[in-house]
């Protein structure tokens, strides 16, 4: 449509509303009412009106640290005067190295190398692609099916629509990814409503990965990838040994096993990882998000070093692996994950949630009581209330929520008719107490 065309109403010079596309958001409604942030420091932020905001999603999952720290925010000034660009390919900087070292020393071995993204997204389609590759390098070229689950989510590229398994991700984009199967989901009301923690029932799904395998011929899969915990779809938490006889049904069949951390990595459960928290060992991670803070856009993926081993063959000087992005460990965002590593260190934030898990989970599921609550999950620092959805109108209880919460001063998170929070690690308990007075006032505003 052309710019004469348009319905719009003109709005003149930075007050347009109507240029910016936004992503993941009812566009129409968020204009005619617009929900404008305009700065943040530690657990809230600050609109343009001037009200201050409780962050009760660290951002968007990201956020781990809290906002404005200084340590972050001095050492990006610093590296934009010092080094603001230096290429990845061919060519390095000192703080990308030291980078991937500091975070290979917080992985479980065999866990030790790094490949360095930008997003959450980057991140999956890399590790998607190094299953592929690595798969042909060790001569089993017929391993090209790749092994999603229902309700995953592993960003917006091609590759993690595919595997993923949200439905409104997948089907505007027509075939994507071809030879992508499923795994079921684990979320399961009907057995495990109002658990505290990991369900103790639905082990058992993890068993149709062996009919899946059948279905296949385990010739054909090069990978399975899950979250350990699915974050954007409702906080759906995995039944106790889910994870265990995956990685078991994966090494009996020379499949590989990768796990989309992007949520879970750097504190969220009260471990570094979430491969630490299950005690479950993948053969990928991907992460992004908490890297740095979300104060610049980075992305991580970890692979052992037998994966990284099989690449490093045949003449020294031609490239091992076609693939990277202009912006890999740009030295900015290296800058800024080394001083969140620093902080992390610091402040004892990679384990804290461990120590605040329980006053959490104590807090959540006292809003059993409220009206139209039919779930409540909590694992870490990570929280879900499930909501009964009005006939004939999914999503509108929870987005209804959504809207009241920051009109009361929390930022809460919905998907669905899910309410999902995770705040910034360094949240207090009296900050845990006003969070959910809060939302307990609002889920009894709401209709």
């Amino acid at each position: 449509m052309s710019k004469s065309a348009s319905t719009a109403a003109p709005v003149s010079g930075t007050n347009n509303l109507e240029a910016f596309w936004m992503p993941f958001t009812a566009n129409r409604q968020f204009k005619k009412n617009p929900r404008m942030f305009v700065g943040a420091k530690d657990m809230h932020y600050t609109t343009g009106d001037g009200r201050q905001v409780l962050d009760g999603t660290a951002g968007l999952w990201c956020c781990n640290a809290g906002h404005g720290r200084p340590k972050i925010v001095e050492a990006v000034q610093n590296q934009v005067a010092e080094l603001d660009y230096a290429p990845a390919f061919q060519m390095g900087h000192p703080k990308a190295f030291e980078l991937a070292a500091r975070l290979a020393a917080l992985m479980p071995a065999p866990l030790d190398h790094v490949f360095f993204t930008n997003s959450g997204s980057e991140s999956v389609d890399t590790a998607l692609k190094i299953a592929l590759a690595y798969q042909r390098a060790i001569g089993q070229g017929t391993r090209t099916r790749l092994i999603g689950r229902e309700r995953g989510y592993h960003g917006v590229g091609f590759g993690g629509i595919a595997v993923g398994g949200i439905v409104a991700n997948r089907r505007t984009f027509g075939t994507m990814l071809t030879g992508v199967d499923h795994l079921p989901h684990t979320h399961d009301i009907s057995r495990n409503a109002f658990t505290r923690g990991e369900p103790e029932n639905g082990a058992e799904y993890a068993e149709e990965l062996i009919r899946i395998i059948q279905l296949h011929d385990p010739s054909t899969i090069a990978a399975v990838i899950v979250e350990p915990v699915a974050g954007s779809t409702g906080v759906l938490i995995p039944p106790k040994g889910y994870l265990k006889r995956l990685r078991d049904i994966c090494d009996r069949h020379g499949i590989l096993l990768i796990f989309d951390e992007v949520i879970t990595g750097f504190g969220r459960l009260g471990t570094p990882f979430a491969t630490d928290f299950f005690g479950v060992t993948p053969d990928l991670v991907t992460t992004a998000k908490g890297i740095t803070s979300g104060v610049i856009p980075m992305g991580a993926v970890f692979c052992t070093s037998d994966i990284y081993q099989a690449f490093m063959t045949g003449p020294e000087h031609m490239i091992e692996l076609f693939h990277g992005y202009t912006y890999s460990a740009h030295p900015i965002a290296c800058a800024a994950a080394l001083a969140t590593l620093d902080t992390y260190e610091e402040e004892g934030l990679l384990t804290r949630a461990a120590e605040l898990s329980q006053y959490w989970e104590d807090a959540l599921h006292s809003l059993k009581d409220c009206p139209h609550v039919i779930d409540i999950r909590n694992l870490g620092l990570i929280g879900a209330v499930e909501l009964e959805p009005i006939a004939g109108e999914p999503t509108k209880r929870a987005f209804s929520a959504f809207l009241k919460a920051y009109e009361d001063g929390l930022m809460i998170r919905t998907t669905g008719d899910i309410i999902a929070l995770s705040p910034p690690l360094i949240i207090s308990k009296e900050q845990i107490d006003e969070l959910f007075t809060i939302l307990r006032s609002v889920l009894h505003a709401i209709d």
